[in-house]
């Protein structure tokens, strides 16, 4: 007889015992155990990819947030520019380049020559704004025609430089600055 024979058959009140929780303890870890230790890891898998999502989602939120002041802070700004800076109408805006560029002509030494004023007919009807054009024609040296220039660009009044044309004619004689400048204006909608 050998000695695993000898020994199962003395002590086989112990070794039954011991091998029926033996298998016990493996059908339980097999059916309970192992289950839950899968489970707990993909749960903190899954906490670990919930974090990241929600920082995702908090930085998705200040982002949100900053696209909201800002285009609020705009919309003020935009406001403020309509109501202080933007003339009222077309006489308004027809003031503005009437009595400032001659003004600034004279500040700079230039001599006024000509002046044209229109309403910009490309304007479109349904449009919220309408456009003042005016092209001026000016005499005077290189110096001036600069200075004239920077005061135009650095005016508080919304007027915009469309185009400048300089020629002289003759060596001797005075250039001629040939400036056209526009300014908008907000129009009454139709059928407001």
């Amino acid at each position: 007889m050998s000695l695993a024979r000898r020994i199962l058959g003395e002590k086989r009140r112990i070794v039954i015992p011991l091998v029926v929780a033996l298998l016990v303890n493996i059908g339980v870890y097999g059916l309970v155990v192992s289950p839950l230790g899968r489970k707990s890891a993909n749960a903190a898998e899954r906490a670990v990819t919930a974090a990241a999502a929600r920082q995702t989602a908090e930085r998705d939120m200040a982002s949100a947030g900053a696209l909201v002041q800002g285009k609020a802070r705009a919309d003020q700004e935009l406001a403020t520019f309509y109501q202080k800076v933007l003339p009222s109408d077309s006489d308004e805006a027809r003031r503005i380049t009437y009595a400032r560029l001659p003004a600034l002509a004279r500040k700079a030494n230039l001599k006024f020559t000509t002046r044209n004023t229109s309403n910009d007919t490309q304007s479109k009807k349904d449009s919220q704004f309408g456009r003042v054009r005016t092209r001026m024609v000016l005499e005077g040296n290189y110096q001036s025609v600069r200075q004239f220039l920077y005061e135009l660009e650095t005016t508080p009044e919304f007027i915009i430089v469309d185009d400048v044309a300089l020629q002289q004619a003759e060596m001797d004689k005075a250039l001629q600055l040939t400036v056209e400048v526009s300014t908008y204006y907000r129009q009454a909608r139709s059928g407001n």
